[in-house]
């Protein structure tokens, strides 16, 4: 979950929930269904700063890490390259799912995914930038998490519980036919390296899932933990986002029954939702921010959807 520069009420106390059309759509602004951005923009990211909201993405148009700006949710304007130097272990054409997280003011952290030449697997890895859009530079070799063994890792997030900032994410196991787990660890104060045990928090284990899980968010309450996450063939209708909640990173970990959000939710509207994140609005309530695919599956665009909590669990307005 992307963390703003400065903290939100909704954030430090509330709860989300996904119900298709228990809320309205957006006050204002195309509904759900509709893209806000309808151009690729896959596994967006989005972080809050003083001037408005920086989106961060896959890969796309020649960009490493492409961005967007808006100062509303709303309106996007397509901006430049947040990362345009590669670390040397980078295959290049293969990043994904950037995360950016503020550390202070004038510091950001890019946490991104990209294929490791020597072991051929994905691995996270981080950058630094004194402003959101970047540049983000690398400090030495810039790899954080790298379990070849296990697959690799990718999709990074963080979430900071109690004032330690952690980093969430997931082992690519099935690149390798093993299990896929969310897992986390804490991170050191300047964000580069992992500082302390890696704990496992859920895995595949439901029919809707498929083969794997991936893409977490992680949203902090008063009354504990909230777990998003994105499951199936991301190439798919069947690709969806569910969550499971929790009252401490040590667990136990509990899935709900049916996922939050699904392309038949959307009136097959949006195909294969997911890659999400959470955001405050403006108004100082909660967004989900996804991706779906185009009626041709050529490209995933950005779609935004209110957000609210019952307890520990999300509910999201589609309607």
């Amino acid at each position: 979950m992307t963390r703003s520069p400065r903290p939100h009420a909704w954030l430090a106390g509330g709860a989300l929930a996904v119900a298709a059309g228990l809320l309205a759509g957006c006050a204002s602004g195309p509904p759900p269904t509709e893209p806000v951005l309808a151009d690729d923009f896959a596994d967006p990211d989005v972080v809050q700063t003083d001037e408005g909201y920086w989106a961060y993405s896959t890969e796309s148009n020649r960009q490493t890490v492409p961005t967007a700006f808006s100062e509303d949710l709303v309106t996007w304007e397509r901006r430049g390259d947040a990362m345009p130097e590669l670390p040397s272990w980078v295959i290049p054409g293969k990043t994904w799912a950037p995360e950016v997280t503020a550390l202070a003011p004038d510091r950001f952290a890019l946490y991104f995914t990209a294929t490791d030449f020597e072991s051929g697997r994905q691995c996270i890895g981080v950058a630094i930038s004194a402003e959101a859009g970047g540049p983000f530079e690398v400090q030495g070799d810039g790899m954080l998490v790298c379990p070849a063994e296990d697959g690799g890792a990718i999709d990074a997030s963080t979430a900071v519980i109690d004032g330690q900032r952690w980093l969430v994410w997931k082992n690519d196991g099935n690149a390798v036919g093993v299990d896929t787990w969310i897992q986390a660890a804490p991170l050191t104060d300047d964000g580069l390296a992992l500082d302390g045990e890696t704990v496992r928090l859920i895995r595949q284990d439901q029919a809707w899932e498929g083969e794997l899980v991936e893409a977490p968010t992680l949203v902090v309450h008063d009354e504990g933990l909230t777990l998003l996450y994105s499951a199936n063939s991301y190439g798919g209708d069947q690709y969806a986002i569910g969550y499971a909640t929790a009252p401490s990173m040590d667990g136990p970990w509990t899935k709900a029954e049916e996922p939050l959000l699904t392309t038949a939710a959307t009136g097959d509207e949006v195909r294969g939702p997911g890659g999400q994140d959470v955001v405050g609005a403006p108004d100082g309530s909660a967004r989900l921010i996804f991706h779906g695919w185009d009626p041709s599956y050529t490209y995933r665009s950005l779609h935004v959807a209110p957000l609210e909590w019952d307890g520990l669990e999300p509910v999201v307005g589609i309607g």
